[in-house]
């Protein structure tokens, strides 16, 4: 007698109920997948943003005298952000481009968002001490003074990063070796006055730029000074004699 063995195998129906659970499967995967790659495009990039407050302030801090170094804070990385593709940086009222200070970041486009970033700009240079005792009234001379490396951000404001500038001038206070000289250590006039209406001059190779502002402070010259422009920035200089503040590129 022979034997007839017929191999079982899934009806038709079952087959086609699977290929198309299957297919609907990919399809929904694909869809998650363009869904988020869309959704990942409308996020803006935070490192975006860092970058362009750190090109911010390294703009705004050119004038300074010494090396200049820019650490911009950390952003929340859970922040959900709109792309936006006319991000603006800006200085808040009453903040300063030196030392810790606070930058504003907005978008100028719809959605419209805004945050603060919170940076440090620190400024490496020499600046003048007393090398020996100084008595009030006394004339300043060069053995009078040494330079000391340092932050500039991290000292009183007023300092001095030029000895020309003190030479010759009268202590206004006795002081002991080692006292950062500042402006109001040292009887002398003012080439800027607070408030004032200066021009900033910049060169460099092949190019001259002059730009309108208004000194925030009175400096001697030879000091820093800060100049708010037009635009609402504010930018860092050396104060010189008519009016004039240079911004070195």
């Amino acid at each position: 007698m022979a034997l007839s063995i017929n191999a079982w195998s899934e009806p038709a129906a079952y087959n086609n109920v699977n290929n198309a659970n299957k297919s609907e499967t990919i399809k929904l995967s694909l869809k998650e997948s363009s869904y988020k790659e869309n959704n990942y495009k409308d996020i803006q990039d935070l490192d975006v943003i860092k970058t362009k407050v750190r090109e911010f302030l390294i703009t705004q801090s050119q004038g300074m005298p010494g090396v200049v170094s820019v650490t911009v804070g950390r952003i929340d990385n859970n922040l959900r952000l709109a792309n936006c593709p006319a991000i603006e940086v800006f200085m808040p009222q009453g903040s300063r481009v030196w030392g810790k200070t606070s930058v504003g970041v907005r978008c100028n486009m719809q959605p419209t968002w805004m945050l603060y970033v919170q940076a440090n700009i620190s400024v490496k240079a020499r600046y003048l001490v007393a090398a020996l005792p100084l008595a009030q009234g006394h004339l300043v001379t060069n053995e009078d003074l040494v330079f000391e490396n340092g932050d500039l951000a991290q000292l009183p404001s007023g300092i001095f990063t030029d000895a020309s500038q003190l030479i010759g001038r009268s202590i206004s206070i006795s002081m002991s070796p080692g006292t950062v000289l500042r402006q109001e250590m040292i009887r002398q006039p003012s080439v800027l006055q607070q408030g004032q209406t200066v021009t900033l001059v910049s060169t460099g190779a092949g190019f001259d730029i002059t730009a309108e502002g208004q000194a925030l402070t009175k400096a001697s010259e030879g000091q820093v000074v800060q100049v708010k422009v037009a635009s609402g920035q504010v930018i860092s200089g050396i104060a010189r004699q008519d009016g004039v503040v240079s911004v070195g590129y």
